[in-house]
């Protein structure tokens, strides 16, 4: 029977009045309930009541610190004077004045706000002050190569005496006398200041007890306006000193949101595109970030050049985006400023030129994105005609065919690396391939013979040859030469590409002197080595994969195998190659005193087992020669380290919507401990912070790329007719009989 039948209705109204009733007296009762826990999510940290919190801060609204705070779930009062934050304060409670316009505008506290703190007994922490009562006021002092070392042991036991830390673009100011709990200090190390104190180290932050107040050289509360490192360990100060300003030294837990980030974190599941998002990032950050150069710098820039400037502050106002046409500049320095900005690196070079085409290339072809196709072929014009001009034109000067190292500035036009060059020509031939043209191969030939021309009859060719030494020996001196140079950093990469131009030309020298080098090399391996660390061990990768596709023998094999498996044991589990620190110089001579430290290159560790990686000079490297020999042998050792590393890779590269510029940017080191951007600071010109558009950046995402399109270098550029041109290019070459020139 239905409802209409029976004659009563549905919903009846006096039934649903009273479920009306019932349902609110359920939401009364379970709002009682449950109001104290809502309230407590939001209680002040030690406060005895809403209405008293136990800090207050004067300070902007966006202030890093005070933002992180309320993040973290703490509810502080703020206002906008250091008088009325004192006035408003409840008695026995911290009170923080914090430098917002720091470092331009330093914090002015009178002798009646102080006396007015210590009636109410509040302890104070006072950051960049102009001069505190019975101070002298002092111009404010500038750090250039000196570090943040924790002084004391007051700080907690997860901050021990002399770590290390960084706050870039640092200004401070003199302090009264205190007790130290944070200086500057010149300390080599890589979290540990391994030679302890300088004499000279500055005081950053000290407590003053009998006044109960801490002050600040310098403004630390825009910590991630300014991106200091380590994160965590910053906030580990910053839970150090709010607890201190607690009454019952209350425990405080922060929640930082660093603006510069992993994109992923270890636990993180990554998505099954990460790689293909990783090399469109990439992409994305050359054409974006600024460095490709446009024609309204191209004259500051070789101004700057000309003057011997190697960096430049960024542009004030972004500049419509360069297309490659007047190249692209090296990258971002690892100097970086206190608005978090970082300065460019503005050479010219010829190897960061072809690698960041490399990239676009393999981004146009995998994505379609046309943007990247034009700037990678302009960049590939730009590179040879400008790096192969001059006398490197001139068929009759023992330089021709050679790659320059960089454009404008005298030093960056004179010199000839074997490997810049090397890496040129590799990343030449890998865009050429990807955009389908054979427009370039005359030019990347003649980098090929003069390269061998210059290499001597071991095989090895030095670390560079300038010009000047060219026009006084002549080529033919360095062809006879019997040069060792046991160095695969500078020698691996013109191996490789010896072994494949034999492969395409069939030149027996190409092939006899490499074969002399690789095996003499390898006889010497390791203690022989210049360098014995993880940076020679991945360069040495790719000649020995190639090596066995062109000779697929037992001990070609088994010296594959020994390198690899040698640098798979830094391997981690999470992916990360940790470097090993080898001794001798160059690259791995670590800081041997605080004195030393920042006057030349270095690695980023300062001894064996710092927790560091290096995708400048490593990883990227090893990810191509990991790639590479995976693909000529199939050991399952080889490819399972390539897919760690490539994980690890993504996982590390850097992420930033308030940076932009740096977002899809590799920075040279990485802890993997701390999940964190750091490493020791002592390289002069490469620090951790480092970005470059070539280098080791490059070769991850062309790796990337080459694993999403499931082939190599080998086999992609294997369908090349440079052949077709080597009779006419030897020619060419044959044309000067190398003598000394005279102009």
């Amino acid at each position: 029977m239905s409802l209409e039948e029976s004659g009563s209705t549905w919903p009846n109204p006096r039934v649903m009045n009273y479920w009306l009733h019932f349902v609110r007296f359920l939401s009364t009762i379970t709002w009682l309930l449950l109001m104290p826990a809502f309230l407590m999510v939001d209680a002040p940290p030690a406060a005895a009541d809403d209405s008293h919190p136990a800090l207050t801060f004067c300070c902007a609204v966006d202030n890093d610190l005070y933002t992180t705070l309320l993040r973290s779930g703490y509810r502080c009062r703020r206002f906008g004077t250091p008088a009325k934050a004192i006035s408003k304060a409840s008695p026995n409670t911290g009170v923080l004045l914090l430098a917002d316009s720091y470092p331009d505008k330093r914090l002015v506290v009178d002798a009646e706000m102080l006396s007015r703190a210590a009636e109410k007994r509040l302890r104070l922490y006072v950051e960049y002050p102009d001069a505190l009562p019975g101070q002298t006021a002092a111009s404010p002092g500038a750090a250039v190569w000196e570090r943040v070392v924790v002084s004391s042991t007051r700080l907690g036991n997860r901050l021990p005496k002399d770590r290390i830390l960084m706050l870039p673009g640092c200004r401070f100011v003199p302090l009264p006398v205190g007790q130290p709990l944070l200086v500057l200090a010149r300390v080599a190390g890589f979290d540990t200041a391994v030679y302890g104190l300088p004499k000279t180290a500055e005081p950053l932050l000290v407590e003053i007890p009998d006044r109960h107040m801490i002050v600040a050289a310098a403004g630390l509360s825009g910590f991630l306006r300014g991106r200091f490192s380590p994160n965590r360990d910053w906030t580990l100060v910053w839970q150090a000193i709010l607890e201190r300003l607690t009454p019952d030294h209350s425990k405080i837990h922060l929640e930082p949101a660093p603006k510069v980030r992993p994109a992923y974190q270890p636990a993180d599941r990554l998505p099954k595109d990460a790689e293909r998002q990783a090399l469109r990032r990439s992409a994305r950050w050359l054409r974006t970030s600024g460095l490709l150069l446009p024609e309204s710098r191209v004259n500051e820039i070789e101004r700057a050049l000309l003057a011997g400037r190697s960096s430049v502050s960024m542009p004030n106002r972004k500049p419509a985006p360069g297309d490659g046409t007047h190249g692209i500049l090296e990258g971002f320095s690892s100097t970086i400023e206190m608005d978090g900005s970082q300065e460019q690196l503005i050479a010219l070079r010829a190897d960061c030129c072809a690698e960041a085409a490399m990239v676009l290339a393999l981004d146009a072809e995998t994505s379609n994105h046309p943007d990247s196709g034009t700037a990678a072929r302009n960049l590939l014009d730009y590179t040879f005609t400008t790096m192969q001009s001059g006398v490197r034109a001139d068929h009759r000067h023992p330089a021709f065919g050679l790659i320059a190292w960089g454009a404008v500035a005298p030093a960056w036009e004179v010199a000839n690396y074997g490997d810049d060059n090397a890496r040129t020509i590799l990343a030449s031939l890998v865009a050429s391939s990807s955009v389908g043209s054979d427009k370039w191969d005359a030019p990347i030939l003649r980098a090929l013979l003069a390269n061998l021309r210059t290499t001597g009859a071991l095989g090895f060719r030095g670390d560079r040859i300038d010009i000047p030494a060219l026009e006084r020996n002549g080529w033919r001196h360095y062809y006879d030469a019997q040069t060792v140079n046991y160095s695969p950093h500078f020698e691996a990469y013109l191996w490789a590409c010896n072994l494949w131009a034999y492969r395409h030309t069939h030149y027996a020298p190409f092939l006899d002197r490499t074969k002399t080098a690789i095996r003499m090399t390898m006889d010497a391996y390791p203690a022989g080595w210049r360098w014995k660390d993880s940076m020679e061990r991945a360069r040495m990768l790719l000649p020995l994969a190639w090596l066995v596709r062109m000779e697929d023998t037992a001990e070609h094999r088994g010296w594959l195998h020994r390198i690899a498996v040698d640098l798979l044991k830094t391997q981690q589990s999470s992916g990360a190659l940790r470097e090993q620190y080898g001794g001798g110089g160059g690259h791995t001579r670590a800081p041997l005193s605080n004195e030393a430290y920042g006057i030349g290159e270095a690695p980023l560790v300062q001894r064996e087992g710092d927790p560091v990686s290096d995708q400048l000079y490593t990883t990227g490297f090893a990810l191509l020669g990991l790639h590479e020999a995976a693909a000529a042998t199939g050991d399952r050792s080889y490819i399972d380290g390539e897919n760690k590393l490539a994980e690890f890779l993504c996982r590390i590269q850097v992420r930033s919507a308030r940076y932009p510029f740096v977002d899809g940017a590799w920075f040279r080191a990485f802890d993997d401990e701390r999940w964190d951007y750091w490493g020791s600071a002592a390289d002069i010109g490469w620090g951790p912070w480092n970005a470059e558009t070539g280098w080791g950046a490059a070769w991850t995402s062309a790796t990337l790329a080459l694993r999403m399109k499931r082939t190599s270098v080998w086999e992609l550029t294997s369908a090349s007719r440079m052949a077709d041109r080597f009779s006419s290019v030897a020619g060419e070459m044959a044309a000067n009989a190398g003598e000394p020139y005279h102009r």
